[in-house]
């Protein structure tokens, strides 16, 4: 997509958002060379902060392919966000709803127009405790595998350090440096011929996922966990902990259940 066909709402959200950006934040941006000049493809984002999509947008609003957010239904409703969100040709996620599949049908489409997507595959806010990437949901690869477009991979630093995971508590100064670092084009072509299976799904995320753990570790200098954070089995953990503290999940006749009553 070129510049000419950015459209009137996505400069204006540049006009908005691209000041205060380069007065409060240094940038670091590496691989724009990656981003495709031509037709659709995904991107496939970490997420580390509430303001990392600005960050993240801000570097590819500067390739002249303007990305197409899947972002929660509310904030498309009334109100000056809203129309913005509309305006710019995001794509509105339905969770839990009959119009849940509309995101997946609607960024397809978007794709075969030739636009860009973009995912952030770990579907909120990484619950990592060092801030690496999470397991991540089947989304991207679904569409990935639907379309065969190319799937580049995007690591991002530096929000999270302004505003960290799910804090309110924003820190400007001393200046933060915002890193952006995209790769090339994730190979998933082994897939293709695969019935989109929950196994083979699951394989595709773990291969993006791993692409763009890849690029966060370049961008920290420092390696990942083995074993991406699951929140899910981390709730259950907390649950089995809970549940051993407060004796509930002591099986009866044992040694810590027994009274001398019941010798």
């Amino acid at each position: 997509m070129s510049r000419r066909r950015i459209g009137f709402w996505y400069r204006l959200a540049a006009v908005i958002a691209k000041p205060p950006l380069v007065v409060f934040f240094k940038r670091d941006w590496r691989g724009m060379e990656h981003i495709p000049a031509d037709g659709g493809f995904i991107t496939a984002v970490n997420h580390n902060s509430y303001i990392d999509p600005l960050s993240y947008a801000h570097f590819q609003y500067n390739t002249g392919r303007v990305p197409r957010f899947l972002a929660k239904d509310g904030l498309f409703k009334d109100g000056f966000v809203g129309k913005v969100m509309k305006g710019t040709g995001q794509i509105p996620v339905y969770r839990e709803t009959t119009n849940a599949l509309d995101a997946f049908r609607a960024a397809v489409d978007a794709i075969e127009r030739g636009e860009c997507v973009a995912f952030y595959p770990e579907g909120t806010l990484t619950r990592d405790p060092e801030v690496w990437p999470m397991t991540a949901k089947s989304g991207a690869a679904r569409v990935a595998l639907r379309t065969k477009c190319p799937v580049i991979p995007v690591a991002q630093w530096g929000a999270n350090l302004a505003l960290p995971p799910y804090s309110k508590k924003l820190s400007l100064f001393p200046r933060k440096k915002l890193q952006v670092l995209a790769g090339e084009p994730v190979d998933l072509s082994r897939f293709y011929d695969k019935e989109p299976s929950p196994e083979i799904l699951r394989e595709v995320t773990e291969t993006i996922m791993a692409a763009v753990t890849e690029l966060l570790e370049e961008i920290r200098q420092e390696k990942a966990p083995e074993t991406p954070y699951d929140p899910r089995k981390a709730r259950l953990a907390q649950r089995r902990k809970a549940t051993d503290r407060s004796g509930r999940g002591v099986p009866r006749n044992t040694p810590e259940n027994t009274t001398e009553d019941s010798k």
